[in-house]
């Protein structure tokens, strides 16, 4: 377990071309994270979406932003209104907007302007499937996420599907940082394995910053 080296002060991590790990980089601002968290979920609640397909998925998510990312029976896409709430997706946190520039500037993509946050919660056995982030119009800008909460295993690829996998262990403040040559690596999380965290309970939280 990481949380071993807790007390270290953050440090990066090389993950693949275009791409890094933050180590502990939201540590410090993660309590001011989660209730931005809370206040996006009060008025745009989580919600377990279903593909287009017809696949619940088990990850339950709300997005924050000028648009938010959704699905309908056409497929997925962005949109300015939550489609549960028929209101626009709330602000995005300032806390949230930092920390996505700081990060993004720090792995070497300083112009990052995100106006987007799809906010994922897993519970214990929840996954996220390999897939690659390609519903955004401007695929030059990197991606930006965050964990919070429980570890998880990340899941980096390649460009295909059966390219060979990198699983890595996130934790708690730990961002990861992906765009240029890696933009549109497939990537996953594989089930969350039931346990505490003093900050989440059994919940991990993940933060992803885009720019559509």
């Amino acid at each position: 377990m990481l949380d071993l080296f807790a007390d270290t002060p953050p440090w990066q991590e090389p993950l693949a071309p275009g791409a890094v790990i933050l180590r502990r980089r939201a540590l410090a601002c993660a309590a001011e994270l989660i209730e931005g968290i809370e206040e996006v979920a009060a008025r745009s609640p989580f919600r377990q979406m279903v593909t287009p397909g017809g696949y619940t998925m088990s990850v339950a998510m709300t997005n924050c932003g000028d648009v938010g990312w959704t699905t309908d029976m056409h497929g997925y896409l962005y949109a300015p209104v939550d489609p549960q709430t028929r209101q626009h997706w709330p602000a995005m946190p300032l806390a949230f907007r930092t920390l996505a520039l700081e990060c993004a500037n720090e792995a070497g993509y300083p112009s990052f302007q995100p106006d987007a946050c799809l906010i994922n919660r897993y519970a214990p056995g929840a996954k996220l499937s390999l897939h690659q982030d390609k519903d955004e119009k401007e695929l030059k800008a990197p991606i930006v996420s965050v964990s919070l909460g429980l570890p998880a295993v990340f899941q980096f690829g390649g460009l295909k599907r059966n390219d060979p996998l990198m699983r890595v262990l996130l934790e708690h403040g730990d961002v990861v940082v992906w765009g240029g040559a890696s933009r549109l690596f497939y990537h996953g999380i594989q089930p969350l394995k039931d346990g505490h965290h003093p900050a989440t309970g059994n919940l991990r939280y993940n933060l992803t910053f885009r720019h559509t």
